[in-house]
This record gives structure tokens, sequence and C-alpha cells, in this order.
């Protein structure tokens, strides 16, 4: 009998760190108010750093030391209306602005000689769905980005299957709080407990296991 099968399943959920000179990351206040246990899961949460390569480094040490069967990471995509279920990372880092560490990467891979991109291995379509049954407002995105969120996914991506395990893994964009909405007029913003209810819906639907949806969440632009 493995180690996996000899206790109850374990879903590691990762949230950043502040950045870009706000104070709170709403990514992280998700995972601080997410229950111990969804279903016969034990939720466990990380707070990872708004850094190039030390993300990677940290969940990929707490995917060593947990063995989780989903993980899911949580990450800041301010202006965006909904919570947004990522498909694909690619193997790209081309930051706008600086990390937390001062670094600002250009045109680099996330890792050299990796494939040009990595889908999400959890059931991206079966969330979305999940989501909204919660009543939080969700898409399926085809764009991660390019900056320390993209770089996150495709890195866990990337090192799960060097790795051989057969955990699934993906990320999830969430709007701003509406406390930081106050000094962006106009942006949308979403209450921290809309977007509680849809993350936990989300790791419900990805512990199923099983097909994804066959449903349409194509975009036209």
């Amino acid at each position: 009998m493995t180690r996996r099968a000899e206790r109850p399943p374990r879903v590691l959920v990762t949230g950043f760190e502040p950045f870009a000179g706000d104070d709170v990351n709403p990514s992280w206040e998700i995972c601080r108010a997410l229950p111990e246990a969804i279903g016969h899961a034990r939720v466990h949460t990380l707070r990872v750093p708004v850094a190039f390569r030390d993300a990677i480094e940290v969940v990929a040490a707490e995917i060593d030391r947990l063995d989780p069967l989903v993980v899911l990471c949580l990450g800041l995509a301010g202006g965006r209306p909904a919570l947004s279920v990522e498909r694909v990372a690619i193997n790209v880092d081309d930051a706008r602005i600086a990390d937390n560490a001062g670094a600002r990467p250009v045109d680099e891979p996330v890792a050299a000689g990796g494939p040009a991109a990595y889908f999400a291995t959890v059931p991206v379509k079966s969330m979305v769905a999940a989501m909204r049954e919660a009543e939080a407002p969700a898409v399926l995105s085809n764009t991660a980005g390019t900056f320390v969120c993209n770089h996150l996914l495709y890195g866990v991506l990337h090192f799960l299957a060097a790795s051989g395990r057969p955990t699934r893994a993906g990320f999830i964009h969430v709007p701003w709080l509406e406390s930081q909405a106050l000094s962006r007029p106009g942006e949308p913003a979403m209450a921290l407990a809309t977007m509680v209810r849809g993350v936990e819906a989300a790791i419900a639907a990805a512990l199923e296991g099983g097909p994804d949806l066959a449903a349409s969440e194509g975009a036209l632009d």
C-alpha cells in the first residue's frame, strides 16, 4: 500500500504575498479563509513569494513534503471581473513590472528546453461549472499572463511532469477585493466570501476526477 493510499487525500492551495504596492493579496486571503477539509480531503495552504524562480522552488518543496492529490495555485489578476480558471501556461517570462525581489525578465523561458506550453491537469471546465453553481462568477481563461502567476503554473506542471507524480495541478486568477477597488474607481471587484465559496467548489470538482465537461467555453478574441 502506498503512502498516499494510507491517508486521506491532500490538497495544496497556494496564494501569493502582496505586490505592486498593495498591502493585501486576495489570493492569500482566500487561502486563509478555506476550511481545513473539503469532502474527505485535507486542505493545506502555502503563502508564496511574488518572485520568479523562488515561487516555483517553494511550491515544489511543499509538493515533495505533502505528496498532494491536487495542487491549486491562486493569484491576483486585477481588472478581471470573474474568477478565471486557467487552461494553459506558456514557457515565457515577460515582466511588465519587477517582482518583489527586483527581477524583471523579458522574453526568457521559464524552463530552458521545456515544452512551449502545458495544459492544466485539473478538470477546468468542470471547475468553472461548479463555481457558477455555487453562485461565484467564473470563466475559463486561455491566458495566465507572463508574470509570476504563469511562471508558477508552468513551473509546477513542469516539475510534476518531470517527477512522474499523478498529482493534478491548476491555477485560478482572482479579482481585486472590494476594499482594493475603493482606490480604483470603476474597476471590478469581488467579495472575499464569494471568492472563497467559488474556490471551495472548484476544489471539490477537481477532487472528483474523471473526464472534464465537454462544454463550449471558447473565446472569439
